[in-house]
């Protein structure tokens, strides 16, 4: 059952066919708290938010949100009632954030720091963060040499 009032200034079928490339649409038990982590931890681009859905964007990548009563009928509904349904082993990166900052904004707003930034072997500085869904987010530089 969708909350939103209106409708979004665009059609579903066109964001549909303006996606390219590999993508990922989150299920979210709270859509505010889930842009509250979007917005002012990762600081990326909100293209579009309402009650059921959310549009973003990072450095060229886009992403849905999707609250879990727009999946009511959906077969996916049963596998995230359950905690470890939510991204259990799955790690979204974001090879444009800034991992120091989003460590520091994830803290002040009392979000999970998993990891705190550091430089890898592998060439990124990156920390681990988790939001209220429970979803393990990488932001991620390169190490300068």
């Amino acid at each position: 059952m969708k909350k939103r009032t209106g409708e979004p200034p665009f059609a579903a079928d066109a964001v549909g066919r303006s996606l390219r490339g590999a993508g990922f649409n989150l299920l979210v038990a709270d859509m505010e708290a889930a842009l509250v982590f979007q917005r002012d931890v990762l600081a990326v681009e909100l293209v579009y938010a309402d009650a059921d859905f959310a549009l973003l964007q990072s450095d060229g990548a886009r992403w849905m949100l999707h609250a879990d009563h727009t999946y009511a009928d959906h077969p996916m509904t049963g596998i995230v009632s359950e905690p470890a349904g939510r991204g259990a082993g799955v790690e979204l990166r974001l090879y444009a954030v800034d991992p120091d900052a989003a460590e520091s904004r994830a803290r002040a707003l009392d979000f999970t720091v998993l990891a705190g930034s550091a430089d890898k072997p592998h060439g990124l500085r990156e920390c681990y963060l988790i939001d209220a869904d429970g979803y393990v987010w990488v932001p991620s530089r390169p190490v300068r040499p």
